[in-house]
């Protein structure tokens, strides 16, 4: 949008020192008070419109950065609610309760932690989402886990790790496939190459979840399982057909179906198993159920702590913080504070180890003080493009940088749209987990180290019948 006639450009001083205050806020009123994200985000863009109105900003402009910034979120909002929708109808079906009685009998106690990293990432790699398998998969073995005694914080994260994992090396997920577009490679090349910080971070991660894991599950819990079993299938239908939409979510994973048509047809395919196990089940009961949510009336107050969940006014709260958090991206975008730092940084950089390293930061900030996943990507991926190229870098080095230091770091940040999802939907709160998010820690330190290393740094490689590189 174009800016007003009073409106001077931001200098690299004053961008940064409006950042670290910005940081400083959100930082504080979170990390220090124990507050929730949405009241430092709204005081920073209250500061944010103040600091801008004093530097001769027009309300259109205003306005105009916080549209901007609302649109990119819409159908992630959309999608958040079906969500908030899917896990009720879910429970309600028995397909949650059923993936839980088979987990407590198919997975071993000792090795459940690592199991359940296992699990998502495999899963994940299937479908492609980290979004669904937390909301889905997820809250059927964050179940199990602190049925078990194990640290909830400790299984959130080994569920989130597992769906990330899946969702960067699946070539159906979307922000695979915008790293891979914004860097102007090749998707299965880019996949591919991955493997050089995904591996190792990968590995590490399974060894630190199977040493956490030992013990964690104490023999005193083996009576709470019993009855927790008695419970569900007393309570709830459990069967092998609860699979079914588990399947669907395959299909349509594989046959590329968008993500809001896979969760339409998942809430329809509960519903009609719903009105299968019981054909005199009330309309109005159904939909209190998409609109606040499943409430278990079990008898069993553990069970009904951890199946009385989901429905859309549940994801509300987590909807409020993407809002705010958008609105505030776009205003930073509005008044170029974030490609202000940025780009001065990226044409100052000697050496691949310190550009790398510059770009996996760049992504951080960008998930740190705009909070949204697709632009710590698109940012950082544009700023540093024409760095990484005179450097004689290929364009799959950057594309696997947009990953390590953006789309794995946005579960991490308490206000992002990744990190508030993952909380609200485990009720485990962001920087309770973020010590146990193994992979999202380790990603951007192994790039980093390949960076100063060499080690499966993809460089540009002439040909002699074109100008272009091969990646």
């Amino acid at each position: 949008m174009k800016q007003s006639e009073n409106w001077r450009p931001v200098k690299l001083p004053e961008a940064l020192a409006v950042l670290i205050i910005m940081l400083a806020i959100m930082g504080t009123g979170v990390i220090k008070f124990g507050l929730s994200p949405q009241t430092p985000v709204m005081v920073v863009i209250a500061l944010v419109i103040l600091w801008a109105r004093i530097r001769g900003a027009a309300w259109d402009d205003i306005h105009g950065g916080i549209i901007d910034g609302i649109k990119t979120g819409i159908i992630p909002i959309f999608i958040f609610l079906l969500i908030g929708a899917l896990i009720s109808v879910w429970i309600a079906a028995g397909i949650i309760p059923s993936m839980m009685v088979f987990g407590f009998n198919l997975i071993s106690a000792q090795w459940f932690v690592p199991s359940v990293f296992l699990v998502c990432a495999i899963i994940g790699t299937s479908i492609g989402s980290a979004f669904t398998i937390i909301s889905t998969i997820g809250i059927a073995l964050f179940g199990i886990g602190t049925t078990m005694g194990i640290n909830p914080a400790l299984i959130a994260g080994a569920i989130i790790s597992g769906a990330i994992f899946g969702d960067k090396t699946s070539p159906l997920s979307d922000s695979t496939n915008l790293a891979s577009a914004i860097a102007e490679s090749d998707l299965f090349s880019h996949i591919r190459n991955l493997i050089w910080s995904t591996i190792p971070a990968f590995i590490v991660s399974l060894v630190l979840y199977t040493f956490l894991g030992m013990g964690a599950a104490t023999s005193s819990h083996l009576d709470k399982i019993q009855t927790t079993l008695a419970v569900l299938h007393q309570n709830f239908t459990i069967t092998w057909w609860a699979a079914l939409p588990l399947i669907l979510m395959l299909v349509c994973a594989l046959r590329k179906v968008p993500a809001i048509a896979t969760l339409l047809m998942n809430i329809g395919l509960a519903i009609v198993m719903i009105f299968i196990e019981n054909p005199r089940t009330p309309i109005s009961k159904i939909a209190t159920m998409i609109e606040s949510g499943f409430v278990a009336k079990t008898g069993n107050a553990g069970v009904d702590q951890l199946l009385s969940r989901g429905g859309i006014a549940a994801m509300m709260g987590t909807v409020s913080l993407i809002l705010l958090t958008l609105a505030l991206g776009g205003l930073l975008m509005q008044f170029n504070l974030i490609q202000t730092a940025m780009v001065p940084l990226a044409k100052r950089l000697n050496g691949t180890g310190t550009t790398v390293t510059a770009a996996i930061l760049a992504g951080i900030g960008v998930n740190i003080f705009v909070g949204e996943q697709y632009l710590s990507v698109i940012l950082p991926g544009k700023a540093f493009k024409k760095t990484f190229n005179d450097q004689g870098l290929a364009n799959l080095a950057l594309s696997r940088v947009l990953e390590d230091g953006g789309t794995v770091i946005n579960y991490l940040i308490p206000w992002g749209v990744a990190g508030a999802f993952a909380a609200n939907t485990l009720g485990v709160s962001t920087l309770a987990y973020l010590p146990f998010c193994f992979f999202s820690l380790l990603s951007p330190i192994f790039s980093i180290i390949s960076g100063f290393t060499g080690w499966g740094l993809k460089r540009q490689t002439p040909v002699t019948n074109a100008s272009e590189t091969v990646q």
